[in-house]
């Protein structure tokens, strides 16, 4: 595996790590959808998942990462959406989506 490839897979480990640091254990949707604060981090780490994801399919487009077209669009509905971003939306990527993409991710940097 390139060094860069790797160096952008722990970025996204970091991320959902801080989305999930964020949220601690209670994990609250409507903590989530009250404070403006948590709202941007969020938006902010998946904007980072998405473009280390955008650079991995440019260095190594024969990564197999699933989900990674979609992981690439989010990033660019949070931001050139932004006002358009739905908090149930994201709700459903933070407890469904990124459990899952840690551990794949994880599963690349072991």
């Amino acid at each position: 595996m390139k060094r860069e490839v790797k160096k952008h897979l722990f970025d996204i480990k970091t991320s959902i790590e801080s989305i999930f640091d964020f949220l601690g254990e209670k994990r609250d949707f409507h903590e989530y959808q009250n404070n403006k604060l948590l709202r941007r981090g969020i938006e902010r780490e998946i904007e980072i998942i998405g473009e280390a994801m955008n650079r991995i399919m440019k260095i190594a487009p024969e990564f197999q990462i699933e989900n990674a077209r979609q992981i690439i669009d989010t990033r660019n509905w949070v931001i050139h959406g932004y006002d358009k971003v739905d908090d149930f939306i994201i709700w459903g990527i933070i407890s469904i989506h990124l459990p899952k993409l840690k551990k794949e991710i994880e599963g690349y940097l072991a």
